[in-house]
């Protein structure tokens, strides 16, 4: 009996023991399960104390610093097949962007989210966004899109003045090549004032050529000078492949800073207009018309009939004669200066009229008549025809 007695007192503390220890756990699960789940923060910077070189430290720290505010975007959109019976298509596509502010305003390229019915929005530490577009510039091939992201979790982008930038200045080119996110490529501004094909009838001026590695996917993101800034997004390249051939071209951030105030503000940009079709100087006009062989400026082929500079009193050319078989008009108007502001080429007086003036504004223009009559002429800027 004594024996019986203390083997029942053993069961009965071992099954107290049992139950409390199910009681606590039990307790300490149902607790656990009330608090909020912590997801772990996905991080893709580079440890800057592995560089060996000062060029791989300045690359990993301009990665470290830009990574955050740059973006990797994903597109469904619908576009049409044309007169071909199929109908509008469903495709996808990927782009990159970057952050300008804290209200989650995003810029990339109009072609990156032509057409779009759904766009999300991939951030460095993981996150992922609904992304809404705020307006499209087809004209200078920009985009501004909108994230509900809270402002504390938003780092913008510093841009900076395209009109410093330098021929030989080592930039950086941020995006997701081939569907590839955050993927840093290095180079140097290859050429300044380049010209090349908006989304619309108009050409875009003052555009940063680079070396820095870009292909599609590219589109839309930042070109970084060594000081941090956004000084272009990358937008085009020149290639026979369809990828990158070390010509890539990047539209300049003092553009991207009108464009995208003017899409936040109004949805849309008014973009003045001179009504001009015109050349740049070459030799056979130098010769032809006996001017000095570093003369520069904007040849005047045609003038919009009624439009503002044909108003001020812009002619056509004419009185053309023959030049070793080329057709030469030996009376035109050479515009060399735009409120002061000398005009070399084609690219640089479409580059200051859309980034300095808009519809309704006047400026002076400097026009060299016939070679020898310097004049300056005030015209009143319109909007640009639909």
């Amino acid at each position: 009996m004594r024996n019986f007695g203390k083997k029942s007192v053993t069961v009965v503390i071992v099954l107290l023991i049992a139950v409390l220890a199910f009681y606590v756990g039990t307790a300490t699960l149902s607790s656990s399960a009330q608090e909020a789940v912590a997801w772990p923060v996905t991080t893709a910077q580079v440890n800057t104390t592995d560089a060996v070189l000062d060029s791989e430290k300045a690359y990993a720290q301009l990665y470290n610093l830009v990574g955050p505010s740059t973006v990797s975007i994903n597109v469904v959109a619908t576009q049409s097949s044309g007169n071909n019976g199929l109908g509008d298509q469903v495709v996808q596509g990927t782009g990159t962007g970057f952050v300008i502010d804290t209200q989650g305003h995003i810029v990339t390229n109009n072609h990156v989210v032509d057409g779009a019915t759904r766009i999300e929005v991939n951030f460095f530490d993981g996150s992922i966004y609904r992304g809404e577009i705020v307006g499209v510039d087809p004209d200078s091939d920009l985009a501004v899109i909108q994230v509900n992201r809270p402002a504390d979790q938003l780092k913008p982008v510093v841009l900076g003045d395209s009109d410093e930038a330098f021929i030989g200045e080592g930039v950086i080119a941020l995006g997701s090549p081939f569907g590839e996110p955050w993927t840093l490529t290095s180079g140097i501004i290859s050429a300044l004032d380049r010209q090349i094909d908006s989304l619309g009838q108009f050409t875009i001026g003052s555009v940063i050529q680079t070396d820095a590695a870009i292909n599609p996917g590219n589109s839309g993101g930042p070109l970084v000078n060594m000081k941090g800034e956004v000084i272009g997004v990358n937008s085009q390249i020149l290639s026979r492949s369809g990828s990158g051939s070390g010509i890539g071209f990047a539209i300049p951030s003092n553009l991207v800073k009108r464009v995208s105030q003017a899409l936040i503000q109004d949805g849309r940009v008014s973009y003045s207009y001179l009504g001009i079709s015109g050349t740049d100087m070459n030799l056979y006009m130098i010769e032809a018309m006996n001017l000095p062989n570093n003369a520069s400026g904007v040849v005047v082929n045609q003038v919009t009939a009624n439009g503002p500079a044909a108003q001020a009193g812009l002619r056509n050319a004419g009185n053309v004669k023959e030049v070793d078989g080329a057709q030469v008009p030996t009376s035109v108007d050479i515009i060399t200066a735009v409120n002061g502001t000398p005009v070399t080429s084609m690219e640089s007086l479409i580059s200051y009229l859309g980034i300095n003036t808009k519809p309704g504004d006047t400026v002076t223009l400097t026009v060299v008549r016939d070679g020898s009559q310097q004049v300056q002429l005030p015209v009143t800027l319109t909007g640009r025809p639909a």
